[in-house]
């Protein structure tokens, strides 16, 4: 059947190339510079543009004009886009991809500019030649723009213009066409006879079977959407067949798509059904002789859980996890271990001990950090599962274990995730177990651990209470002030920061800022620039008297210091020290009184950077 839809006529293009041309001739000529243009110029103008910008030799040019042919289509109005625009898009299709990819993104919204709705087949033909070139990105975006405007198509127009089309691309000579077709059966099903329903499932069924294993991807890819607009009986005894096939295909290519075919599959059916139906054909896919196959279950197995239900998971999926979770390709490994806490919850915690925790045991001393890695993210989501007593005896020592590990990124991935462990074991237990490992990572020579250590210390703080703290781990996050590395200094600056929001003031003035504060003495710079770092970190913590009494003295005697770095550091803190002695009537006169004028003094130094910093901290402090 031949689509009815109109196309440009050779006079038609004619017409407006010679109209183009003298469109051009008279905005170029200087004598008609300026004469307003004719009635007939301005009508003709819009499409002359186009014409003109499409032959240009520049891509961005031509690209330009495609981006404004909205603009173009309102200017003609919606009889000429339908008589000129669109025909002439449709002839005049450029050969660069860019171009052929900004006209299917256009056309996908174009249905207003040609009258609405019940015009909007004008656009099919446009897209149907889109649909079948041979980059892979412009026919996938003929396919979307198609499939949004077959939603805005009455029956009427289904039947007339739309299945035309789909037989056409479905029978094409060339494999393109019938890739794009796959895309396109699920759209326009609903609006269909009964009679051309059958049709349809007729002709999807002959790509399922195509002797082009880029056409057999494709349908098995667009399967799950068509699947959605059938009834559970034409599932069963017309799509299910093909699906099985798809599942043997000799392309692990095409068998690895079945799998989310599959969910979708046992989403529809009852859960009888789908273990009649559908459990062998997953086992098998479980089991495939591809790694990719088996890495696809692997990805969706949580999905395919939910699909077939609860007590197919507990008595069929067991087995099949356990063979995934210790399959020989690391890949399928690292992806069965992130689905392993959430399958944990459907099971009962008797299995998770017999069949999972024996696995994630082996896996811990696995020869693939990469798999090790993905143990330690994920073995703590099994602490919630198994609960406080069974969490110690089975998991505490593999977390151990995991701290130990070779490799940075094993220990690093355990302790980021060692907070949900604490919300089962409680932090006593926790800390008594783990505090010698944790010192030891401590002193990682990985910087990114000791700064992972650093960040979980506040959360250990707060719930180990500060008798303990400042025992066990105090003298650690001081020794932090002094790493190598600038980016843990930093860290540790912060680190002090929140514990003296966690123990107090008296904390901070009795127990921290002595310590600090001696470093100020040190004669490696270094550790003098860290002090300044961490006093100024910590003053928005602080009261002002203590500012006044610990800190600001500290800070003002580096002010002579040999090294430039410091005493511009110098003037940063006094930046940040000033507001908050100001809020204090008892403290505000030192400002006046000592701030301002180490500023000023540090504004007279002989090195530019000192000044300037000086100059702007003085302006800040004044301007409050």
């Amino acid at each position: 059947m031949e689509i009815d839809s109109p196309s440009a006529t050779d006079s038609n293009l004619s017409d407006m190339n010679t109209s183009s041309s003298n469109v051009t001739a008279s905005t170029t000529a200087p004598e008609n510079l300026g004469e307003p243009r004719t009635s007939e110029e301005q009508e003709v103008y819009p499409i002359a543009v186009l014409v003109d910008e499409l032959k240009n030799e520049d891509v961005q040019l031509r690209l330009n004009a495609i981006r404004n042919l909205s603009t173009i289509a309102m200017a003609l109005g919606p009889q000429r886009t339908r008589d000129e625009l669109i025909p002439f898009l449709n002839e005049s299709i450029d050969d660069e991809d860019e171009i052929l990819l900004a006209v299917a993104e256009e056309l996908a919204n174009f249905s207003e500019y040609v009258g609405g709705p019940e015009f909007a087949h004008y656009l099919l033909s446009p897209l149907e030649n889109l649909a079948s070139v041979e980059e892979v990105l412009v026919r996938d975006k003929a396919v979307e723009s198609m499939n949004q405007i077959v939603s805005l198509l009455n029956a009427s127009q289904i039947t007339h213009y739309f299945l035309p089309l789909l037989k056409r691309l479905s029978s094409a000579e060339w494999f393109t066409g019938r890739i794009s077709a796959c895309g396109l059966y699920a759209a326009g099903y609903s609006k269909c006879t009964e009679e051309q329903q059958n049709e349809l499932r007729t002709a999807f069924a002959q790509l399922i079977q195509d002797d082009t294993p880029m056409v057999k991807r494709a349908a098995a890819k667009a399967l799950a959407n068509f699947s959605k607009e059938l009834s559970q009986q034409q599932l069963i005894s017309h799509i299910l067949p093909l699906f099985l096939r798809l599942t043997n295909d000799d392309q692990d290519t095409v068998r690895l798509l079945t799998v989310e075919d599959l969910v979708q599959i046992a989403k529809m059916l009852t859960p009888e059904e789908s273990k009649q139906y559908l459990l062998a054909p997953l086992k098998a896919l479980g089991q495939d002789r591809s790694w990719r196959v088996r890495y696809m279950v692997a990805t969706h197995f949580n999905e395919l859980c939910e699909a077939f239900g609860e007590q197919i998971t507990r008595e069929e999926m067991v087995t099949l996890f356990v063979s995934l979770i210790k399959d020989s390709e690391g890949e399928v490994k690292i992806l069965s271990i992130g689905q392993a806490p959430i399958f944990s919850e459907k099971i009962e915690q008797s299995v998770v001990i017999e069949k999972i925790l024996p696995c994630i045991k082996e896996l811990v001393i696995d020869t693939n950090q990469h798999v090790r890695a993905a143990v330690a993210t994920n073995i703590s989501g099994l602490a919630p599962i198994l609960g406080k007593d069974l969490t110690i005896e089975y998991l505490l020592p593999l977390f151990l274990q995991l701290l130990k590990d070779d490799f940075p990124d094993v220990r690093l991935n355990i302790i980021s995730k060692l907070e949900n462990v604490n919300q089962v074991i409680g932090v006593d237990r926790l800390s008594q177990s783990l505090l010698p490992a944790i010192v030891d990572l401590a002193e990682d020579k990985q910087w990114r651990v000791r700064l992972a250590i650093i960040e979980y210390i506040p959360l250990l703080a707060s719930q180990l209470g500060v008798g303990f703290f400042d025992e066990k781990l105090l003298s650690l996050c001081l020794s932090w002030l002094g790493d190598a590395v600038f980016s843990i200094r930093d860290a540790a600056t912060t680190n002090l920061k929140k514990l003296v929001e966690i123990f107090g003031h008296d904390w901070a003035k009795n127990t921290v800022l002595p310590q600090v504060m001696e470093m100020a003495r040190n004669n490696n710079y270094l550790y003098r620039m860290t002090t300044l770092f961490a006093l100024t970190t910590m003053a928005t913590s602080l009261t002002s008297d203590i500012i006044k009494d610990k800190v600001l003295s500290t800070v003002i005697e580096l002010v002579d210091d040999p090294i430039p770095n410091v005493r511009f550091n110098v003037a940063k803190s006094l930046e940040v020290l000033a507001p908050i002695l100001k809020q204090d009537p008892a403290t505000a006169e030192l400002v006046d009184t000592k701030v301002i004028d180490v500023l000023k003094k540090l504004g007279q130094d002989k090195d530019v950077d000192v000044r300037w910093f000086a100059d702007k901290a003085l302006l800040s402090v004044q301007g409050n």
